[in-house]
């Protein structure tokens, strides 16, 4: 809205040109976001539901009673922001419609007494991710770079939403998996985010430097860039709440819809392998103890039997880590690897 506010009123007042900068627009949107949510939650999180504890989990009865799913208040607001901010386009649209419907199903599961089903979430999760996917392809062919191939290619529709679902649904169960330790999942998120905005920004985004790196020019890749620099701004206000000893838990309503918008944006950014690059910390934390149920479940395989998942209750029942510990040593390894991962993606091209 913001962006056409100064079309409108640039020649009569000059400051009124700031609007027309997608810097400026991602600096201010991050910056509203950020002082919303950290205003809003406190004054709010007493009419959320109380967290109940979860069977198995290490320290589960240090959270018992806290407030949870503040998600259904700071992705709101982060939808707000993002409206505001950003230039209008359908398929950002449309993918806020299914943050916002991922977040729905996750304050549901949270306000349950004995919460939903894995079938049930899971089911919830694939039909959000068919639909985010059709979104983000538009039904038409998709342009994609890849690791290993010079050139980019050019991918049908079916094809990309038969690649992009699972991809979604993985991102949305891994963050939702490394929701365990205060700080942690959002901790990770965002600086996974932050990266992917960059990325958009920076090299997809940008004509001359896209051309350099031999990766296709995206010319909506500000415009996510914003979208993910906002959210970044939502988990900051939300993380000062949420730092050790959190007062507040993010709950489904938050982690469900960060990690589907996680995958998005990887997506937006042309190369599904990305998700590897800036996520790899919460795909190891909470995606290996998904691949360990099901095919234990499923196919009756058993493998890694003596690690205990998500990964960071492993090391914090057996290896006597303590969150501060767990969450700084996370932070560390993926804000080490990405940058060296990333150039690794780029040049093996």
């Amino acid at each position: 809205m913001f962006y056409y506010l100064s079309q409108l009123l640039a020649e009569y007042a000059g400051p009124f040109r700031l609007f027309s900068s997608y810097i400026f627009l991602s600096g201010a949107g991050t910056a509203v976001a950020a002082l919303w949510v950290w205003w809003l939650l406190p004054r709010s999180w007493h009419r959320l539901p109380r967290d109940g504890g979860r069977p198995f989990a290490v320290d589960a009865a240090v959270s018992v009673g806290k407030p949870m799913s503040a998600g259904v208040l700071f992705v709101p607001i982060f939808i707000v922001t993002v409206l505001l901010f950003v230039p209008f386009d359908a398929r950002i649209t449309g993918i806020l419609g299914c943050v916002l419907i991922a977040t729905i199903i996750g304050f549901l599961d949270d306000a349950s007494p004995n919460g939903w089903s894995e079938y049930r979430l899971g089911a919830c999760d694939l039909v959000v991710s068919i639909l985010a996917a059709l979104i983000i392809c538009g039904l038409k062919p998709y342009t994609l770079w890849l690791p290993l191939l010079k050139e980019a290619i050019e991918i049908p529709a079916w094809l990309f939403v038969c690649g992009a679902t699972p991809l979604l649904w993985v991102s949305i169960n891994a963050t939702n998996c490394t929701d365990g330790v205060d700080g942690l999942s959002a901790s990770l998120s965002a600086m996974a985010i932050l990266f992917l905005g960059i990325i958009l920004y920076g090299i997809v985004g940008h004509a001359t430097i896209a051309a350099y790196l031999l990766v296709p020019h995206y010319p909506d890749g500000a415009q996510w860039a914003i979208v993910a620099f906002v959210m970044v701004g939502a988990l900051t206000g939300y993380l000062w709440h949420n730092s050790y000893p959190s007062a507040v838990l993010m709950g489904d309503s938050g982690s469900r819809p960060v990690g589907l918008l996680l995958g998005v944006l990887v997506l937006a950014c042309g190369n599904p392998f990305l998700i590897l690059v800036v996520a790899f910390v919460v795909l190891v934390n909470g995606a290996t103890g998904m691949i360990k149920v099901a095919l234990l479940r499923f196919l009756s395989i058993p493998i890694f039997k003596n690690i205990r998942y998500p990964l960071h209750d492993h090391v914090r029942h057996n290896m006597g880590w303590s969150n501060t510990q767990v969450l700084v040593r996370f932070i560390l390894l993926q804000a080490v690897g990405t940058p060296i991962l990333l150039v690794l993606l780029l040049k093996i091209r």
